[in-house]
C-alpha cells in the first residue's frame, strides 16, 4: 500500500468511499435528505420567494445544493453566494458580483439596487428568472436578512422575477423566527431542517458509499457500525472521517473486514476528534 492510494488497492475500490469532499455522485437518499431536496425542488418549481434549508454542520446540505445545481433548467440565471457577511449594501454587492454584473463598489445603495432590479427585469424579458442561492447563510446578520427581504420587493404582480434560497446551520432557522424578522419569515414559502441519521440510516449510508466505489458493502461488521453511529452522532461528515481512518487501519493490518476492535483503536488513538454541543449534537 502506498501513501497515495491509502487503502483503495487493498480493498479494490475505484476511489475512497469516505472522502470528506461534497460530491453529489455519492449522495445517499435518506428520508431526511430526500425531503430536504424535495423542498428545494418545490421552492424552485413554485417560484417561492424564499426557500430555507437548515441542518447541523456536516449533514450534507452542500451536497444537496450541488445536486440541485445539476438539475436547474436553462431558463434559470443563478447567483451563488457563500459566506457573505457585512453591513447594509455589502450583501447587494455580493449579489451583483455573483450574477456577473459589473458595478462600482463605491456607488450609492440606491444605484446598486437599481442595477440589480434592471438586471432582473432584463433577464425576465429574455425568458429567464434569477435565483440567488446563499450557502452558509447563518453568517448573515439580522440587517443582512432584512436586506434580502427588501430584494424580493423586485418581484411584482403574479410573476416572481427573483427567488432566494438560503442554506445554513440551525441558528439561521432560529434567527428567522425572531420577532423583528416576522416580515422575512412571512415570505419563506418552503423550509426544512435536516437532522442527523439514525443507526439504520448510518448503516445504509455506509453500504451505499462502499458499493458505489466497487466494494461489497459488508466491509464493516454490525458491531463496528454501532460504534460509528454512536461516535459520529449520525452526522455524515463525521461518519466519513471515522470510517476513512478505520479503513486505513484495516489495510495497514491487512484485514479485509473492519470490526469493532479497529474502530476502538481509532478512537483510542485520538485521531478522530468530533466536538459535541451541549445539546449532544456533533459539529466541527
Amino acid at each position: 500500500m502506498t501513501s497515495k492510494d491509502l487503502y483503495m488497492d487493498f480493498f479494490g475500490f475505484s476511489e475512497r468511499p469516505f472522502t470528506l469532499l461534497p460530491d453529489p455522485d455519492f449522495i445517499f437518499w435518506s428520508r431526511a435528505h430526500r425531503r430536504a431536496y424535495s423542498v428545494l425542488e418545490y421552492g424552485v418549481i413554485t417560484r417561492s420567494p424564499i426557500t430555507l434549508v437548515t441542518g447541523e454542520v456536516g449533514v450534507g446540505k452542500t451536497t444537496l445544493v450541488q445536486k440541485l445545481l445539476q438539475t436547474l433548467d436553462e431558463d434559470v440565471t443563478l447567483g451563488l453566494i457563500s459566506n457573505a457577511q457585512g453591513g447594509r449594501g455589502e450583501l447587494l454587492q455580493w449579489a451583483l458580483n455573483s450574477l456577473g454584473v459589473e458595478t462600482d463598489l463605491t456607488a450609492a445603495y440606491v444605484t446598486l439596487f437599481q442595477q440589480l432590479q434592471d438586471f432582473v427585469i432584463e433577464e425576465y424579458a429574455a425568458g429567464r428568472r434569477v435565483i440567488l442561492l446563499i450557502d452558509e447563510a447563518q453568517n448573515l446578520s439580522i440587517e443582512g436578512l432584512e436586506e434580502l427581504r427588501m430584494l424580493t420587493n423586485i418581484n411584482s404582480n403574479k410573476d416572481e422575477l427573483m427567488q432566494l434560497i438560503l442554506v445554513g446551520q440551525p441558528e439561521l432557522r432560529q434567527m428567522v423566527m425572531r420577532p423583528e424578522l416576522r416580515q422575512f419569515a412571512q415570505r419563506v414559502t418552503a423550509t426544512y431542517h435536516v437532522g442527523p441519521l439514525d443507526r439504520a440510516a448510518v448503516a445504509g449510508y455506509m453500504q451505499h458509499r462502499l458499493t458505489h466505489v466497487g466494494g461489497t458493502g459488508s466491509e464493516f461488521t454490525d458491531e463496528a457500525i454501532d460504534l460509528v453511529s454512536e461516535h459520529s452522532h449520525g452526522i455524515p461528515r463525521l461518519v466519513n472521517r471515522l470510517c476513512d481512518f478505520a479503513m486505513v487501519y484495516a489495510a495497514t493490518e491487512e484485514r479485509r473486514v473492519v470490526d469493532a476492535a479497529i474502530i476502538e483503536e481509532v478512537l483510542e488513538d485520538g485521531i478522530f476528534l468530533p466536538s459535541v454541543h451541549s445539546t449532544g449534537e456533533a459539529a466541527e
